[in-house]
């Protein structure tokens, strides 16, 4: 009951098209046009915003994957840094350490590396983080 009170309040109680018919009188409507304009308002900014930047760095790392070649440093998603030692269709081996290598999705490469060379992993470089002397 109070429902289709409600709806008959709201379309001007079913009468007809005078002055009772609302705000905007007998025309019915009007908002139409500003509420399309800020939808494409909306869409504009999304689209330089967020869309238009991502593709533009989809487009980039498919140029990078597709120019990796042999001697390249690079870092993968999990964060393994390797140098690039053959390159397939959609694989890459990576050589991670001397004589260690691992083959790795080539979308899975997230670009490339400017820090230091992998390690060679020689005595002389590895330091014990936590010193082993233990006084009682």
């Amino acid at each position: 009951m109070f429902l289709t009170l409600a709806q008959a309040a709201q379309t001007g109680g079913g009468t007809g098209g005078g002055a009772d018919a609302g705000p905007l009188g007998a025309c019915g409507g009007g908002g139409g046009m500003s509420s399309l304009v800020f939808m494409l308002l909306m869409f504009a900014v999304f689209w330089f915003i967020l869309i238009r930047p991502q593709q533009k760095r989809a487009k980039e790392h498919n140029a990078f994957l597709t120019a990796l070649k042999k001697g390249d440093d690079v870092v993968t998603r999990g964060g393994v840094i390797g140098r690039v030692t053959g390159v397939q269709d959609n694989l890459v081996t990576l050589e991670v350490q001397e004589k260690v290598r691992i083959r790795v999705l080539k979308s899975y490469i997230e670009g490339r590396h400017a820090g230091a060379a992998p390690s060679t992993g020689t005595a002389a470089e590895a330091k014990p983080a936590v010193s082993t002397d233990a006084k009682s």
